[in-house]
């Protein structure tokens, strides 16, 4: 079964300009957060361990079993 849109919690950064928080090809987990999609932007947990905001175009969603998603969120 398939996941919808907002359900997905992983995603790939391909792009970082002049965020020195974000490493591009590195997976970062996302926020639930309905304004900020409305405005084009992600929450996401960057390297400082905080949530930001970042343009969704800087994503690419990963869709990705259960058991990734599982542990990838137990290694912090």
């Amino acid at each position: 079964m398939r996941r919808r849109h907002s359900e997905r919690r992983f995603v790939l950064c391909v792009r970082n300009d002049d965020c020195e928080d974000l490493a591009r090809r590195k997976v970062y987990r996302v926020l639930a957060d309905e304004k900020a999609k409305k405005d084009g932007y992600l929450r996401v947990i960057d390297e400082s361990g905080d949530d930001y905001l970042y343009p969704a175009s800087y994503f690419v969603h990963l869709e990705l079993p259960r058991e990734v998603e599982q542990a990838i969120a137990a290694a912090g």
